[in-house]
């Protein structure tokens, strides 16, 4: 079982006073009284001598001295000599008589020329002690005081010793109690808090401000409580860091599988169709011209695939590598696309393709615009490639603030919701079979994402009401210049 601090700082402090109080109060019943006998012993020395002073052999020239003496002292005063007493006067010697002839109580005690003795008093039935010493005159002097009085006084001292003993442990109980609570407070707060911080909570701070030893270990567990907080804010940063550093290395080590998987899967079919059709001519399975010229019109147009596919492949490599650098220039967006739509102008009429150009008005935007019209020649390629029979392609060219935003619509079937965020991936093909069938090789809109990334713009796609439109945003300048 657990002892508080407090409860044993009282015990001890209580034992501690206690003691005192019971050792001074056993010293004060055992010594007191023998203290005292002393003490009187050195006053009737001392009031001796100056009797001895005083005194030339008649006491008569002194009475009064001596009157005082035994009032002050407390103590009967005895002259006497070889003829009897010479003092006190006649009323008081017989008495005194009587007391000088009594027995002695102890053998007696020498200090010098002077000469203690304990006699017992007949009349009034009390000890005392007496002092006998022999005065320059030749005279006797005789000194005692009653030991009744002493003792009454050593008994009055120790029952007064006995109560404020009693008075001092109740007083000094209730101090040791106020203290212990006043000084364990500051070291109780000191555990709590260092319970929480062993729990993981740093917010409790130390509030003591005393200018001692505690204070200033107070003032150390909060600074080492800051220390540990920043130090474990900054590991957990760290931890996360590594976390996502491996989940990082872990979806690019899954990408490096996938994408060396996907080029092995793009380059198979061509290398396939060009090695079966070139044994074939090498062994002349065929002997007609026509047949060879398809043969080798087969090669070329896998080597052309095979040639796109390498162009992407670095293309998309020089973009996801970091350290291309975008060349960036004014210029007009809008001619930009008429040129790229010229381009194709000879697809769209041989496929009747109905377009729509929409334009608000010729606008210099800032971009590498060899990269936009890559991005341009993507979005209309797959327009083209994915038109239903309604053979709709819009083109949008829109103002909104300080962007200029553009969109090329198809009309056609949606992307499936599963597949919008996904097109972006290399080599992901929402129908593979489609898309081999149009030469695409799944790395152009992975390449989109790197040109528009490096220019901080946003971009996506959507399925709207009849088909499916991709957009993106481009910077414009902050006047705009007509044409």
């Amino acid at each position: 079982m657990k002892k508080s601090i407090r409860v044993r700082l009282f015990r001890g402090i209580s034992f501690i006073i206690v003691f005192f109080v019971f050792f001074s109060w056993f010293l004060n019943y055992q010594f007191l009284e023998k203290y005292y006998i002393y003490k009187k012993k050195n006053m009737l020395i001392e009031n001796s001598k100056l009797i001895d002073s005083l005194y030339k052999g008649n006491f008569e020239d002194i009475y009064t001295q001596l009157q005082i003496l035994e009032n002050t002292m407390g103590a009967n005063i005895i002259i006497l000599n070889e003829k009897g007493i010479k003092y006190p006067y006649f009323n008081k010697r017989k008495h005194m008589n009587m007391f000088l002839n009594s027995k002695l109580k102890n053998k007696g005690e020498v200090d010098g020329k002077f000469v203690f003795v304990i006699r017992n008093d007949p009349r009034l039935k009390i000890d005392f002690l007496v002092l006998q010493t022999l005065l320059k005159e030749g005279d006797v002097l005789i000194l005692r005081v009653p030991l009744a009085a002493i003792e009454e006084s050593v008994a009055i001292a120790n029952k007064f010793m006995f109560f404020t003993g009693i008075l001092f442990v109740l007083m000094g109980s209730i101090w040791a109690l106020l203290f212990s609570k006043k000084f364990t407070k500051p070291i109780l707060e000191l555990n709590r808090i260092t319970q929480a911080m062993a729990n993981f909570d740093f917010t409790k701070k130390c509030s003591i401000i005393e200018e001692d030893e505690i204070g200033e270990l107070g003032k150390n567990i909060n600074y080492l409580s800051d220390q540990l907080d920043n130090a474990i804010l900054e590991l957990n940063k760290k931890n996360e860091k590594l976390i996502k550093d491996i989940e990082k290395e872990r979806k690019l080590e899954e990408m490096r599988k996938e994408f060396v998987s996907s080029v092995s899967h793009e380059l198979k079919t061509p290398i396939a169709l060009i090695q079966g059709y070139a044994e074939g001519l090498i062994e002349n399975v065929i002997e007609d011209e026509e047949s060879k010229n398809f043969y080798c019109e087969v090669i070329v147009d896998e080597v052309k695939k095979m040639d796109k596919l390498v162009k992407d492949l670095l293309n998309l490599s020089q973009i996801e590598s970091g350290y291309f650098q975008l060349e960036k220039t004014n210029f007009n967006i809008c001619d930009l696309v008429n040129q790229v739509i010229n381009k194709y102008k000879n697809i769209f009429e041989e496929k009747e393709i109905n377009l729509r150009i929409e334009n608000d008005e010729n606008i210099l935007v800032n971009g590498d615009i060899i990269r936009i019209e890559q991005v341009l020649v993507n979005f209309i390629n797959n327009a083209i490639d994915h038109v239903d029979n309604k053979k709709i392609i819009d083109i949008s060219i829109k103002s909104e603030g300080q962007k200029v935003r553009v969109s090329v619509f198809n009309s056609g079937e949606h992307i499936p919701e599963s597949s919008l965020d996904k097109i972006w991936t290399s080599f992901y093909k929402v129908d593979k079979a489609r898309t081999r069938n149009y030469g695409g090789s799944g790395l152009g809109l992975s390449i989109v994402r790197g040109i528009l990334e490096l220019h901080n713009n946003n971009f996506g796609v959507d399925n709207v009401e009849g088909g499916v439109i991709f957009w993106f945003d481009m910077d414009k300048m902050d006047e705009d210049i007509c044409f």
